[in-house]
């Protein structure tokens, strides 16, 4: 059975006393209901990853990182190494969300080495995919996804993907209000699903939860979740307020 999952991305949000109280919030709201098979993750910034750590040990909260560093160490000033990370005791590290290819020029190419990085240094990997406005109107977007995919993750071996969760981001519907409507989810999902069955087998295919991006909400959640290959979603402005964040997590 897939996993089920709702992971929160923070983004560039809360400062520290901010966060403790989003966390202390959100612990409350989710602490009992969860479905079996069900995991609730949170991205907190670098600087409050520390503390989310602590504060979520033993709740049914997992804490994840927004980026790392594909080096071991070295001078890349600001930059943050995996084994940074695990040192922290964080098990999750989000790669190739669409902020970080538009406004930080990540290629598929460096996404790789990252993806490689983090499975060298036991992290369990999100990664994030997705066509702009201009591909999905030219009827390009299988085209763009199976190439993101393919050059970022095909490199890898099927048992690899046991620590990969993948996250179908159209960006168009990223903070724009816009979401991708349920059978558009689906029908990308599927998609996805397909074209790993075709590369690494049925039963490696399936077991791969696939999460869908872009504007979920309370309101609209539970539709685009009742479809059969999307497994949950990775929230960006809902999981900032704790009772949004809550709800979607219950729409499981």
């Amino acid at each position: 059975m897939r996993q089920k999952i709702v992971a929160g991305n923070w983004k560039m949000n809360k400062n520290l006393s901010e966060a403790k109280e989003l966390i202390k919030e959100i612990k409350k709201e989710v602490k009992t209901g969860l479905e079996e098979n069900t995991r609730v993750i949170i991205a907190p910034s670098f600087v409050n990853l520390h503390n989310a750590v602590k504060k979520t040990k033993k709740s049914a909260i997992e804490v994840a990182a927004q980026n790392m560093h594909q080096s071991k160490n070295g001078a890349f000033t600001g930059e943050i190494s995996a084994d940074m990370l695990t040192g922290l005791g964080v098990g999750i590290i989000i790669l190739g969300h669409s902020e970080r290819r538009e406004y930080f020029g990540e290629t598929d190419e460096l996404l790789a080495q990252k993806v490689a990085a983090a499975l060298e240094n036991e992290l369990e990997v999100i990664f994030c995919f997705g066509e702009l406005l201009e591909d999905r109107k030219s009827e390009n977007h299988f085209t763009i996804v199976e190439n993101q995919l393919k050059k970022a993750l095909f490199h890898l071996k099927a048992e690899d993907f046991k620590h990969i969760i993948l996250a179908y981001e159209p960006v168009w519907a990223i903070g724009t209000g816009e979401t991708a409507s349920p059978e558009q989810a689906q029908e990308m999902h599927a998609f996805v699903r397909e074209l790993f069955t075709k590369a690494y087998g049925a039963e490696t295919a399936d077991a791969i939860s696939i999460l869908y991006g872009g504007s979920v909400k309370p309101a609209n959640a539970k539709e685009i979740f009742s479809k059969p290959d999307v497994d949950g979603g990775l929230i960006g402005g809902a999981a900032l307020k704790a009772e949004d964040f809550a709800a979607i997590v219950k729409s499981i």
